[in-house]
C-alpha cells in the first residue's frame, strides 16, 4: 500500500484504487470539504503525475474521459482548489508523493488499463439528497427530481411562475459554468422539448451565479444529476432504453450478459458498487438470462 497524507488531504492506494481524502486544514475548499471522501478504482485512470515547485508540489490524477459525473458535468472548468483530482504536496514529502506515482503507474501498466475513453461512469456521483443555495436560487435534487427555488435576487420574470420541478426523465443534460471575470456563471438544466438560449438570468431551468463562495457546491449537483442520466457515448436507443423496460434477452445476449456480470464484480471488488447495489443489479442481470 502507498499513502502520502499532508494538510490539504490524503491518498491511499491499496492496488486497485485510489482513496482520496480532503484535509481538515481551512484552506481545503468547501467543494471537496462537502464532497467527501472519493474512492477511484484503477480502471478509471488514465494517469498520475507529480510536479515539483520550490516550496511545494502538487499531485495530479487524470481520469479517462466519460469515467467521472463531476468531470462530466463542469467540463473540466473547475479551479485548482476545488479540483479533488489535485493534491497539494510539502517539500519534505516529495518523495513520497514519488512513490505514489511509481505504484499506481506500475499498477496501471501490469493491469494494461487503457487510456482510451469510457462508455459508463466509473464513480457514482455525489450522493443524494442534495440541496444546495447560491446566486439567484437554491436548486435541490433527491435522485429522481430537481427543485428550482428563487430568492429575492432573482429576475422578477423568472421567478413569476413560482418554483419549478423538473423530472429527471426529462432532462436531456445538465452543465455548470463558474463566473469568470465580468461573466456570470451557472447551473443549467435542459429539458427535453424545451431548449433554449435564454441567458441563465431569464431562463426558468437555470441558476445564475455571481462568482461567490458556495458557487461551486452546485457542480455537485450538476454532478448528481450527471451520474443518473445516460452516459454521453449511450446511443439514442440505449438512452431510451434506460427509460423504458427491459426487454427478455435472446441467446445471442447471452454472452453480453455474462460479460456484465464479470463487470458488475469487478465494480463491487473496486468499491464504485455497494454489497445491495451489487445485488440488485446482479438480480437484474440474471433476470434477463
Amino acid at each position: 500500500m502507498a499513502e502520502i497524507i499532508q494538510k490539504d488531504g490524503t491518498w491511499t492506494f491499496d492496488g486497485d484504487a485510489l482513496r482520496l481524502t480532503p484535509g481538515r486544514d481551512k484552506n481545503v475548499s468547501l467543494l471537496r470539504r462537502t464532497l467527501g471522501e472519493l474512492t477511484v478504482p484503477l480502471g478509471a485512470l488514465a494517469g498520475i503525475s507529480f510536479e515539483q515547485g520550490k516550496k511545494s508540489g502538487r499531485l495530479r490524477l487524470r481520469l479517462r474521459d466519460g469515467a467521472d459525473p463531476l468531470l462530466q458535468a463542469t467540463g473540466g472548468r473547475l479551479a485548482e482548489p476545488n479540483d479533488p483530482y489535485q493534491l497539494t504536496v510539502e517539500s519534505d514529502r516529495y518523495g513520497v508523493a514519488e512513490y505514489v506515482v511509481d505504484e499506481v503507474r506500475d499498477a496501471l501498466l501490469l493491469d494494461q488499463v487503457p487510456a482510451d475513453p469510457v462508455d459508463g461512469y466509473l464513480l457514482p456521483g455525489p450522493s443524494v439528497p442534495l440541496s444546495v443555495s447560491a446566486g439567484d436560487g437554491t436548486a435541490s435534487f433527491d435522485g429522481e427530481r430537481v427543485r428550482l427555488e428563487w430568492n429575492w435576487k432573482t429576475e422578477d420574470s423568472k421567478s413569476a411562475a413560482g418554483a419549478r420541478s423538473l423530472a429527471l426523465t426529462d432532462l436531456t443534460t445538465v452543465e455548470w459554468h463558474p463566473a469568470v471575470g465580468l461573466e456570470n456563471g451557472y447551473l443549467r438544466f435542459t429539458v427535453r422539448g424545451a431548449e433554449t438560449k435564454a441567458p441563465p438570468k431569464y431562463d426558468p431551468n437555470s441558476v445564475e451565479l455571481w462568482g461567490f463562495k458556495k458557487d461551486p457546491l452546485m457542480a455537485l449537483v450538476a454532478a448528481a444529476v450527471q451520474a443518473r442520466l445516460p452516459h454521453p457515448t449511450a446511443s439514442p436507443e440505449a438512452a431510451q432504453a434506460t427509460e423504458q423496460p427491459t426487454a427478455i434477452a435472446t441467446e445471442d445476449d447471452h454472452d453480453a450478459l455474462l460479460r456484465r456480470l464479470r463487470e458488475l464484480g469487478d465494480l463491487r471488488k473496486s468499491g464504485v458498487l455497494t454489497d445491495e447495489e451489487f445485488a440488485t443489479a446482479k438480480r437484474a442481470v440474471l433476470k434477463r438470462m
